[in-house]
């Protein structure tokens, strides 16, 4: 068996287990390995985001939660193709990184038929690029978190003149132009409504106070003659 298939298939045995703890020699006589291999491929299964917990001493072991693992997946090689060319184009989004940590976990819980495949298809995917242009600058991980928990955070803003202020700021959305992407928030700075480019913000740091419920629709926010549609998940 190779390393594809039994990551797979440790992934499969694990949920079937659950909630029961297998230990790490368990494993390594099912696949007929060594017990450090299967260390290494519980590691790997860990950083591509699978829920993966290792209890150490007797009676220890791994399992995984079943709740939050993916089912068998019928992803086609070119749906999974797909799903990362879409991701390819989200370098400095919002919840990129999560992003990448997404398609991990389909490539990882597909068959390893289908997911041969689809690196294959992959390696046939190219894009142009000039060698000079610029990265979209990353969405800071505190702005991400702000906006998942809802808490407000104090920016250092810098205008489009280089003038930087301090901001407190309710986040409300996140929403993008051609390549550039913005936090729309509350400001309690100007008491108004505001749109921060996110590749000017200086230094975020997360408060421990919870933002006042807010919608896109209670903001006058944006050019008026375009609409804004919110992402669907379905």
């Amino acid at each position: 068996m190779n390393r594809t298939d039994r990551l797979y298939a440790l992934v499969e045995e694990l949920r079937a287990r659950a909630p029961r703890r297998v230990t790490a020699r368990e494993l390594a006589d099912l696949y007929e390995v060594s017990a450090r291999t299967i260390e290494r491929d519980i590691g790997a299964l860990q950083q591509a985001g699978v829920p993966i917990w290792a209890d150490v001493g007797r009676g220890g072991g791994y399992t995984v939660d079943p709740s939050r693992t993916l089912p068998p997946l019928n992803f086609t090689p070119a749906e999974a193709v797909a799903v990362a060319i879409t991701l390819a184009r989200a370098d400095g989004s919002p919840y990129s990184r999560a992003a990448r940590t997404a398609l991990n976990k389909i490539v990882t819980a597909m068959s390893a038929g289908d997911g041969a495949a689809a690196r294959d298809l992959a390696a046939r995917i190219h894009f142009f690029a000039r060698p000079d242009a610029d990265v979209p600058a990353s969405v800071p991980a505190v702005l991400e978190e702000a906006m998942t928990t809802r808490r407000v955070v104090r920016l250092a803003y810098s205008d489009a003149v280089g003038t930087v202020t301090d901001r407190d700021v309710e986040p409300v959305a996140f929403t993008a132009g051609t390549r550039v992407w913005y936090l729309i928030g509350w400001c309690r700075l100007r008491g108004a409504a505001r749109v921060f480019r996110i590749d000017r913000v200086r230094r975020a740091v997360l408060l421990d106070e919870t933002a006042p419920e807010r919608t896109i629709g209670d903001l006058d926010v944006g050019p008026h003659h375009m609409v804004m549609r919110s992402l669907e998940l379905a």
